[in-house]
C-alpha cells in the first residue's frame, strides 16, 4: 500500500498543491494526476509531485511507470524512507523481489522505527518463501507497533507456512479483533484451520470473509479447497467458478478446479483448465505438471512428457515423479529409472517412487534390484497393499511361487479391491490349506474372466479333497462353469450361501493347495464346450482348409497396455496357402477389419456370435472345430488352454507374471505354446517367427 503523504513546503503555487493532494486523498486519482503534473510543467524537479504520481502509478497497477517515477524522485531526493518503501512495493508488484527487499532495507536504514517497511519487508521475504526471516520482520513491525493488524495478520501467515498453527491462530485473532472488517485475516485464518481440518471453523471464516467482500475471489477458491477436503465436489467446482468469474486471471483457481476435473475423470476440461493457467502465467509450474497428468490419462504420453520436461526446466531441484510414469509408458525405462533415482536422491522417503522405481527395474528384468525397491517402498509404508502386490507379482513371475502367493494376499486391501473383499468378510475362517474333506467350501470371484478361467481348475481340486464346493463365479461365465464338475454349485456373483465351513477368494486357492512351479494341476481340458453348439459351429466352419482362430486386442485400459497388436500384423500368416483365419475377436479392435490390407482375408462369425448374457459359449464351440488358436493375452488364451485346445500366446517382452519368463510353454496349460518379443514393441520379429513355423507345420497335417 502507498505510505503516508508528506507535508509539502516548497515554493510552489500552494494552492495548487493543496488542490492535488485533497484530490489524491478523496481518491479522485485522475484529477489528482492531472495536477501534480501541471505543476511538474512549471518545476520538473519537484520531487514531492514526481513521487506522488508514482505514488497513482502504484495505486492503479501501472508498477513499471511508478518504478520509473520514483527511481527519479529518489535521485532528487534520496532521504525519504517512504519512497524507497513505495518503490520496494512496485518491485514486489512486477515479482523483482530482490530488488524489493534492497528497497525496502534502504527504507529501513533511513527510518528503523518505520513500522511499514520493516512490514512490508516481511512481505518481500515471504514472497521468496524465506518464511522465518519473514517472521522476525513482522514481528518488528509488530513491536514498533503492537496494534498494527497486518503485521499481525502477515505474521499468522508466516507462522502457518512454519506449521506453527496455533502461533498462527492467535495473530489472526489479534488482527481481527483491531481490525472486524479485516477481510483477509479472515481468509488467512480460515487457510490455517483448514490445514488443521477444522472445516467448519475454516468455512465459517470464509464466509465472514465473503460477507464483508463478495468479490474476493481468494476467499470463494479457498473455500472451494475446504469443500474439496470435506468431499463436497459440487460445491468445490461452484465455488472455484465463481472465484474464476470474479478474477479471470486467477491461475490458481483454474489449477485447483482442474485437479477435481481430473479426479472426476473429465480430463478434457481438466486439460483446458491447465492450459489457460499457463497461458495467464508461462511459469506456472504446478500447472505444467497438471497438465502432465491430464494429458497421461489422456494417453497423450509424449506430450505429457514435454510438459514434465518444462516443470523440470521450471524447478530443477523438484524432479516430477510422475513423469518418471510416463517414461515407463513410453517404454523409455532407462530414461524412467534415471528420473526415479533422482526423485529419491531429493527424496529419500518417497515411498511410491521406490515401488515405481521396482516396477521399472521389473521392466529391464534386474529382478533382484527391483525386489529391493519393492523391500524399501514397503519399509516407508507398511500399509500399501499396492507395494505387497508388486513384489508379489515379481516373485511369482521369477518363479518363487511361495513367497509370492503369501504376498499376493495383501491384495485385499488394495484401493480398488476393498469394496469387493470388504462384502465378503465373513465370520467363518478363511481356507489356508486345512484338511477340508466333508467340509463345504465357499469359493468366490475376483477380478477379471481370465483370472476365473484360470483359477476356477482348484475348485474341482478341492472337490477331489472330499470337499463340498460352493462357487460364486461372475453370472457370465455360469453356462461355461458347468462344465467344470455336475457336483460344483454355482451361485450368483454377489450372492452367499446360507452354511458354509471355509471360504476363500479364486485366487488365494493356489496358497492353500501350496501350489510351487512342479505341482500346478494342468490336467485338460478342465472346461468344455456344449456338444450341440460344436456341431453346429462344425457345419457352419467346414473342414476346409488349416482353421486360425485369432484374437488381437484386449479391454483397452492399463492393464492391456503393451499386450495388443494390430490385425494386420496376421497378414503374412494369412498368405500362407490353405490357412483360413477367424475372427475370435469382441468389442473394441473389430473396426480393423474394415482396414485390411489388399489380398488379406479374415473371416468373421457373424453378428449372432456369442450374443447374450453367457460369455464365451459359442467361443469355446468354435474352438473344438479349429486347428489352432493365436491369441494376444487375454481370458480367450485362458479359455483356449482350459479346453486343451492347441493355442499359441503371443506377448510382450515384458509379460504378466503368469508367463514367467524365458520358456517356450506354459506350465498352466500343457496345449499351450508362448511366443515373446525379442525387444520392446517388435511384433514383426514375433509374426515372422509364427509364419515360419506354420510353413512347417501346414504340409504334415
Amino acid at each position: 500500500m502507498p505510505q503516508h503523504f508528506k507535508k509539502l513546503s516548497m515554493p510552489v503555487t500552494q494552492l495548487k498543491f493543496q488542490q492535488a493532494i485533497a484530490l489524491h486523498q478523496q481518491g479522485k486519482l485522475s484529477e489528482a494526476e492531472r495536477l501534480y503534473a501541471d505543476i511538474l510543467q512549471d518545476d520538473p524537479a519537484h520531487f514531492d509531485a514526481v513521487h506522488l504520481l508514482g505514488v497513482i502509478a502504484l495505486q492503479t497497477q501501472r508498477d513499471q511507470r511508478c518504478v520509473d517515477l520514483i527511481t527519479y524522485a529518489i535521485g532528487l531526493n534520496a532521504s525519504m524512507a517512504e519512497a524507497h518503501c513505495n518503490l520496494g512495493n512496485a518491485f514486489r508488484n512486477l515479482k523483482r523481489f530482490d530488488e524489493a527487499l534492497a528497497a525496502y532495507e534502504r527504507a529501513i536504514a533511513l527510518k528503523p522505527h518505520l513500522a511499514d517497511a520493516h512490514n512490508s519487508h516481511g512481505n518481500a521475504l515471504k514472497d521468496l518463501k524465506r518464511f522465518e526471516a519473514a517472521l522476525a520482520s513482522y514481528q518488528k513491525a509488530i513491536a514498533l507497533n503492537p496494534d498494527y493488524a497486518d503485521a499481525h495478520s502477515n505474521c499468522g501467515t508466516a507462522l502457518h507456512e512454519l506449521k506453527r498453527f496455533d502461533e498462527a491462530i492467535v495473530h489472526y485473532q489479534h488482527a481481527i479483533s483491531l481490525k472486524p472488517d479485516f477481510t483477509e485475516a479472515y481468509n488467512n485464518y480460515g487457510n490455517t484451520l483448514k490445514d488443521l481440518k477444522r472445516y467448519d471453523e475454516a468455512l465459517e471464516c470464509y464466509d465472514r470473509a465473503i460477507a464483508l467482500n463478495p468479490v474476493f475471489a481468494e476467499a470463494h477458491a479457498n473455500r472451494a479447497s475446504a469443500l474439496h477436503d470435506l468431499r463436497r465436489i459440487e460445491e468445490a467446482l461452484a465455488g472455484y467458478e465463481k472465484a474464476i468469474r470474479l478474477k479471470p486471471t486467477y491461475e490458481e483457481a483454474y489449477v485447483n478446479r482442474g485437479l477435481i476435473l481430473n479426479n472426476l475423470n473429465r480430463f478434457s476440461d481438466a486439460l483446458a483448465d491447465f492450459e489457460t493457467a499457463i497461458s495467464l502465467q508461462p511459469d506456472f509450474a504446478d500447472a505444467h505438471h497438471n497438465r502432465g497428468h491430464a494429458l497421461s490419462y489422456l494417453d497423450r504420453r509424449t506430450e505429457a512428457r514435454e510438459s514434465y520436461e518444462k516443470t523440470l526446466a521450471l524447478t530443477p531441484d523438484d524432479v516430477p515423479y510422475n513423469r518418471g510414469i510416463v517414461l515407463a509408458d513410453l517404454k523409455r525405462f532407462d530414461e524412467a529409472l534415471e528420473n526415479y533415482d533422482k526423485s529419491i536422491l531429493l527424496n529419500p522417503a518417497h515411498a511410491e517412487a521406490h515401488n515405481n522405481r521396482g516396477i521399472v527395474l521389473v521392466c529391464l528384468k534386474r529382478f533382484d534390484e527391483a525386489l529391493e525397491s519393492y523391500n524399501q517402498a514397503i519399509a516407508l509404508d507398511t500399509d500399501n497393499a499396492t507395494f505387497y502386490n508388486n513384489k508379489s507379482f515379481c516373485l511369482l513371475l521369477t518363479g518363487h511361487f511361495e513367497q509370492g502367493w503369501e504376498l499376493l494376499e495383501r491384495r485385499r486391501t488394495k484401493p480398488e479391491l476393498v469394496s469387493l473383499f470388504k462384502a465378503r468378510n465373513y465370520s467363518q475362517p478363511l481356507w489356508r490349506g486345512e484338511d477340508i474333506a466333508h467340509k463345504t467350501v465357499f469359493i468366490y470371484w475376483e477380478q477379471g474372466l481370465g483370472d476365473t478361467i484360470q483359477f476356477c481348475r482348484f475348485a474341482k481340486l478341492a472337490e477331489q479333497r472330499g470337499a463340498n464346493i460352493i462357487f460364486s463365479a461372475r453370472n457370465c461365465l455360469h453356462a461355461l462353469l458347468k462344465t467344470l464338475s455336475p457336483s460344483i454349485q454355482l451361485i450368483g456373483e454377489k450372492q452367499t450361501p446360507a452354511h458354509f465351513d471355509y471360504h476363500c477368494p479364486i485366487m488365494s486357492l493356489p496358497l492353500g493347495f501350496g501350489i510351487k512351479l512342479h505341482n500346478i494341476p494342468a490336467d485338460t481340458p478342465y472346461l468344455h464346450a456344449d456338444p450341440a453348439r460344436v456341431q453346429n459351429w462344425k457345419q457352419k466352419l467346414g473342414d476346409e482348409g488349416f482353421k486360425i482362430g485369432i484374437v488381437w486386442q484386449g479391454n483397452k485400459g492399463k492393464v492391456d497396455a503393451g499386450r495388443s497388436f494390430a490385425l494386420r500384423e496376421f497378414e503374412g500368416i494369412s498368405r500362407l496357402s490353405g490357412v483360413r483365419l477367424i475372427s475370435l475377436q469382441k468389442g473394441g479392435g473389430l473396426e480393423q477389419l474394415q482396414n485390411l490390407p489388399a489380398g488379406m482375408n479374415v473371416e468373421s462369425l457373424g453378428e449372432d456370435f456369442d450374443i447374450g448374457t453367457d460369455a464365451f459359449l459359442d467361443t469355446a464351440a468354435v474352438m473344438e472345430n479349429l486347428d489352432l488358436i493365436i491369441s494376444s493375452d487375454t481370458a480367450i488364451a485362458h479359455l483356449a488352454g482350459a479346453l486343451g485346445r492347441p493355442v499359441w500366446v503371443i506377448l510382450k517382452d515384458n509379460p504378466d507374471w503368469r508367463w514367467m519368463l524365458d520358456r517356450s510353454d506354459s506350465p498352466w496349460y500343457p496345449s499351450m505354446r508362448l511366443f515373446r518379443q525379442k525387444t520392446t514393441d517388435d511384433w514383426t520379429g514375433i509374426f515372422a517367427d509364427i509364419t515360419a513355423e506354420l510353413g512347417s507345420l501346414i504340409p504334415t497335417r
